[in-house]
């Protein structure tokens, strides 16, 4: 993948979960500059980490056009918030689940180009798509999305999975990312509209198994 393809695709993942941050700020009432905290949080914390765990300089440091887009993301959501009609619960579901399909994909990159394996990659593609929201739900005193029961960190793994299966096959770049993308977006939306779970510890009941005394 090339530099600026890289940048390009950071970026969309930036804004998209810039938004998604400004607009739990706002659902949770949230005012002044603790939605710029909320937003700036959510869209640059996972990459953060990321780059602390890699010992790579950190990439809004680096390259302070992130900042800028963060900050232009949560003024137009916003705007946008206070000008137009209250988005739907559906629009910030959208945004997250987007945000984090793009972020999976660009923590996966960033490791392979720094020449880790693939189970390390899939790894940091986690840590980068989570680690923001994470943060941003602890902040709002919500539940993390990651610690439910939720498809969140599940749909994140199977859309990573999905990315080394296509890239163990040499298929192009750009199909490895829209395979990764589709898988990530929907298990993560479905989770959320048909309650797809994965419940660990859920133990299964056998009604009507079993020995019965007959009364004579």
């Amino acid at each position: 993948m090339t530099s600026n393809y890289f940048m390009f695709l950071n970026i969309i993942g930036v804004a998209f979960f810039a938004v998604s941050g400004a607009l739990m700020g706002h659902k949770k009432q949230i005012n002044g500059f603790g939605i710029v905290v909320v937003g700036v949080m959510t869209a640059l914390g996972g990459g953060t980490i990321r780059d602390l765990l890699l010992g790579k300089p950190i990439f809004w440091v680096t390259v302070s056009d992130y900042l800028f887009v963060t900050y232009l993301a949560i003024l137009c959501t916003v705007l946008f918030v206070r000008y137009m009609p209250s988005p739907s619960n559906f629009f910030f579901i959208l945004m997250d689940a987007i945000g984090l399909a793009i972020f999976n994909i660009v923590g996966i990159e960033k490791a392979l180009i720094e020449g880790t394996g693939m189970t390390v990659a899939l790894t940091m593609g986690m840590t980068t798509g989570i680690f923001g929201g994470l943060m941003r739900d602890v902040v709002c005193r919500e539940i993390p999305l990651v610690m439910r029961g939720d498809l969140y960190a599940s749909a994140c793994l199977a859309g990573g999975l999905a990315y080394a299966l296509l890239f163990s096959l040499d298929v192009a770049y750009v199909w490895c990312i829209v395979g990764a993308l589709h898988v990530t977006v929907l298990l993560r939306i479905g989770s959320v509209y048909w309650n797809w779970r994965v419940d660990l510890f859920h133990k299964r009941t056998h009604k009507g198994r079993g020995f019965k005394i007959r009364k004579q």
